[in-house]
């Protein structure tokens, strides 16, 4: 089965319109809502990845009540799944079994924060594609 290819486009996913409250921050969405889960989809041998580090250790401090995973797609092959993951660093953002976000991000933390206080307001639009829900299950599963 070829693999699915993420392309440097950024996905976003539809998700519950009760989950989400018009002016709600992140923190404030992430905390009603089941299971909330932020991944870094990075490689060992990338730079760039090495330096997102401590951005990811920061947004961690800032959402405690998020979780928050650093996940090598090497040496974690086997729970990508059939995902290609083709640009770095890479974040999937699920709230519970809801995919909200998959896709490339510059390493800055204004551009991580500012993408998890869109994700609080996003309207709905696509359904996420087979290989990146099941990659959120795992996690999740894996994050129990």
């Amino acid at each position: 089965m070829p693999k699915a290819r993420l392309t440097v486009q950024q996905q976003f996913f539809g998700g519950s319109a009760e989950a989400r409250r018009p002016g709600a921050t992140f923190a404030q969405t992430m905390t009603a809502t089941p299971a909330p889960l932020v991944a870094c989809l990075c490689a060992a041998w990338c730079r760039v990845c090495d330096s997102y580090h401590e951005v990811f250790a920061e947004l961690r401090a800032r959402y405690p009540a998020t979780r928050f995973v650093w996940v090598d797609i090497e040496e974690d092959e086997e729970l990508i799944g059939d995902l290609e993951v083709e640009t770095f660093p890479t974040l999937l953002v699920g709230l519970g079994s809801r995919l909200q976000f998959l896709g490339p991000i510059t390493p800055q933390l204004a551009t991580a924060e500012r993408l998890l206080t869109s994700l609080a307001e996003a309207p709905a639009t696509a359904a996420a594609p087979p290989s990146a829900q099941a990659l959120l299950a795992r996690l999740q599963q894996s994050c129990s």
